[in-house]
């Protein structure tokens, strides 16, 4: 699909923001439109109208499990990845706050966490916020050290949104088994992309959201490794187990489940695809501009993700440039508007003249070698009138 361009159409800008949203698979849409057109049925009912949509909420649930490899009973549907941590993290805590009050995490979390953390230390729990290295990983000597005997939970992201970083979640996990500790990862951004096999991983709560892996927005899933009791998140009706109360969206459901399907049938060459693409606008940038900073492991991130800063160059202004041209995003896209270091770069200690300049690409299944070569030409243009801008007002 690319930029979606054909000779003769108004040219549409480059698609670059794959860690924002992702388009409908053709796919998932395919599998959606029963359930928009004709299947309608309450998943409750116990008539043939009823039994079609719970026939069909489980074998999504059996779609994503298998991209998990878990236990189709340890899939929970959830609104997406913001209901799915604040489940994960609140479920924790308040089932457990008599054996102690004491969570950790890092400094680079999504909001979906942090602000889950903030709100819980308004309520008497501790939180620590562990910081990270220059690439943005979480130091173990660091974790270890922050485990009191009152820590009961440690909720770590499986890969960084912003620089794509991939944390050392086996080895977190092993530590927090070790402990008798939970342990939740925030999977959004990584599912899909690498492989997110929750045995390997070794996590007892993972969270998932359809949005980033080319299902509708507003449906998302919460693994919950058998054994693990969570206080309930939603009161109601008896849907997902007893789990998630109210009536399930069977629509958006259908389409997680496809494309969870599609990820895990197409991940290697998926991941192979978007490497290749990721790397190829890296090149091309860094031969047309030399000067430039690639934030984040530049070996342990997600195939897709490319976080560069440009010295002393306005971000916003750069977009504005751009904005007809190429999708992307400055910092983490949940926070692009006015122009503000974000809380990630600034726990990666990046130096001030370069985070202000900082863009996000990220490239998709859909993305063409004829869009990454048409974005090296757009990006490097819109950079050279900008420097030279800037030089003709001094």
């Amino acid at each position: 699909m690319g930029s979606g361009n054909t000779d003769g159409e108004v040219k549409r800008p480059i698609y670059l923001d794959y860690n924002a949203t992702t388009p409908h698979h053709p796919e998932v849409i395919a599998a959606m439109r029963p359930f928009l057109e004709e299947a309608f049925g309450n998943p409750s009912s116990s008539y043939p109208y009823g039994i079609q949509t719970r026939g069909a909420i489980q074998h999504a649930r059996q779609q994503v499990a298998a991209l998990l490899n878990s236990q189709p009973e340890e899939v929970v549907f959830t609104s997406g990845g913001t209901e799915s941590n604040n489940h994960a993290i609140k479920g924790i805590v308040f089932s457990a706050q008599a054996r102690g009050r004491h969570i950790i995490t890092t400094q680079i979390e999504h909001p979906a966490i942090i602000e889950v953390c903030k709100f819980l230390e308004q309520n008497d729990f501790e939180v620590t916020y562990l910081p990270v290295d220059e690439a943005g990983l979480v130091r173990i000597s660091d974790l270890e050290k922050a485990i009191t005997p009152q820590t009961i939970l440690i909720t770590i992201m499986h890969a960084n949104n912003e620089v794509g970083t991939i944390q050392p979640i086996e080895q977190i996990s092993q530590l927090a088994k070790e402990r008798g500790i939970t342990m939740h990862t925030d999977a959004a951004q990584s599912v899909g992309k690498i492989p997110t096999d929750v045995n390997v991983l070794g996590v007892d709560l993972l969270s998932l959201a359809g949005h980033k892996l080319y299902a509708p927005k507003g449906v998302g899933a919460l693994y919950i490794r058998k054994g693990i009791q969570l206080a309930k998140f939603m009161h109601g009706a008896g849907q997902e187990g007893g789990r998630r109360a109210g009536t399930e969206n069977v629509l958006e459901i259908v389409g997680l489940g496809k494309a969870c399907e599609i990820a895990r049938q197409d991940l290697v060459e998926n991941m192979a695809h978007l490497t290749r693409m990721r790397n190829r606008l890296h090149e091309g940038l860094q031969a047309r501009l030399g000067e430039l900073r690639l934030n984040g492991d530049p070996e342990r991130r997600l195939p897709n993700t490319l976080s560069l800063s440009f010295h002393r160059i306005d971000a916003n202004a750069l977009l504005g440039e751009l904005e007809k041209d190429v999708a992307a995003s400055a910092g983490a896209a949940c926070h692009s508007g006015d122009v503000e270091i974000s809380h990630v770069l600034e726990a990666m200690h990046v130096p001030l003249e370069w985070a202000r300049g900082t863009l996000r690409f990220s490239t998709g299944r859909m993305t063409t070698e004829t869009d990454i070569e048409r974005a090296i030409d757009l990006i490097s243009g819109a950079i050279t009138r900008f420097e030279n801008r800037q030089l003709t007002k001094k």
